[in-house]
């Protein structure tokens, strides 16, 4: 039997935008920061961010209202 693996997902920017539900500038912001997953580039004029990455930050962020441990 035969396997195969697919190349990881990529998500362009309008993607990442409706996924995380941030302004590109934003998003920008916290790349630039370090904070957010880093691009990568497609072509000379296209970059994306891998799918896995952005669904990792989605599930590394805090939920509103819960509790912060002290």
């Amino acid at each position: 039997m035969k396997t195969t693996t697919l190349p990881p997902a990529i998500l362009r920017r309008a993607d990442v935008c409706k996924v995380t539900g941030l302004s590109y500038s934003t998003i920008w912001r916290l790349e630039a920061a370090g904070q957010f997953p880093g691009r990568v580039q497609l072509a000379a004029n296209s970059v994306g961010w891998h799918a896995a990455e952005v669904d990792a930050w989605l599930g590394n962020r805090a939920r509103v209202g819960a509790a912060v441990a002290v």
